[in-house]
């Protein structure tokens, strides 16, 4: 596993035949591949900026969910899909850039099997506690973490996911010991966070943002380089002193390795227009997420650095998925 070309090499790398023009690409619909149950926020994205890009690529783009195994089971179909551009990923971190480092078992490589197309949107987690905790800091929860060694719990979405992942590189950068409690899901996490059960997590914004309205969950920090519209009063874990928790949640197309460049870059220019346009960004930000856009290049250059910091965090906490 990850024995594999550079991401930024694959970019630049010969052009494959085609199996029609490219000014032909697409003549029949393509499949979006949403490695999640309908509903999430993943989803939401990618019905919206499917929905626009069909209209410059003058055909319709279908969202398939293809849930399970977070969201790998997805990931794999696409994977091993025909490299034509007609089946593609609405991608993220948890498959791409975490998996190859926790999970023991995959059947695909997905930085090799892969092929970046275009970054649509980050997301930013924010680090909650309880409206009723004591904790009103980053610096509160760690203080009370080194006080009771051992003595806190923090929830996540799952063994492997970024969640678990992001608070074990503060862990990791605070010296603490909290105990990690994995569920199926943000929303009974959130559950028990509010009434005790746990006493931290990591989330999305758009995930705590209605608990934290109804003043139920209390926002400490964002893991974004700038403030989360959502929440402009909480400061960045930068801001707060521990930059080393600063991650970007991103969610991108993907295409199966070996779809020709003239094909990716037609799909990419189709999604960058569909992403910039000024009604897209303003549904996205309401719904908590950072519109992008960045075409096949720059995409390559966050998932590199992406893996390298997985890598780092999977190693120095001992994090596998059995």
């Amino acid at each position: 596993m990850l024995g594999r070309r550079s991401l930024l090499a694959l970019i630049g790398a010969p052009l494959l035949p085609l199996p029609v023009a490219a000014d032909d690409f697409p003549v029949r619909p393509i499949t979006l591949v949403v490695p999640f149950a309908a509903g999430g926020s993943i989803d939401v994205l990618a019905r919206l900026a499917a929905q626009e890009a069909s209209a410059a690529l003058g055909q319709s783009i279908v969202v398939d969910n293809r849930g399970g195994a977070a969201g790998l089971i997805g990931a794999a179909s696409v994977a091993k899909a025909e490299p034509d551009g007609y089946t593609l990923l609405l991608a993220s971190a948890a498959q791409v850039t975490i998996a190859p480092w926790v999970n023991r078992s995959l059947t695909f490589d997905p930085p090799r099997d892969l092929a970046p197309v275009v970054h649509l949107a980050d997301t930013p987690m924010v680090l909650v506690v309880a409206e009723r905790s004591t904790m009103k800091t980053v610096d509160d929860f760690v203080s009370e973490a080194r006080a009771n060694r051992g003595g806190l719990n923090y929830a996540s979405t799952g063994v492997g996911t970024i969640s678990h992942l992001v608070m074990e590189s503060l862990k990791l950068a605070a010296g603490i010991d909290v105990v990690h409690v994995p569920y199926r899901g943000a929303a009974p996490a959130l559950n028990d966070l509010q009434t005790g059960q746990v006493q931290a997590m990591f989330t999305s914004t758009a995930s705590a943002a209605m608990m934290v309205a109804a003043g139920k969950l209390r926002p400490l920090a964002v893991t974004t380089t700038s403030r989360s519209p959502l929440f402009p009063e909480v400061p960045t874990m930068a801001e707060a002193g521990w930059p080393a928790a600063e991650v970007v949640v991103w969610a991108g197309v993907m295409a199966p390795a070996g779809t020709p460049r003239t094909v990716t870059r037609r799909l990419e220019r189709a999604f960058i227009e569909a992403i910039v346009a000024p009604d897209m960004r303003a549904r996205l930000v309401k719904l908590g997420a950072d519109p992008v856009g960045h075409g096949a290049k720059a995409f390559a250059e966050v998932i590199e650095r992406d893996l390298a910091l997985w890598q780092r965090v999977a190693l120095a906490s001992g994090v596998k998925v059995e």
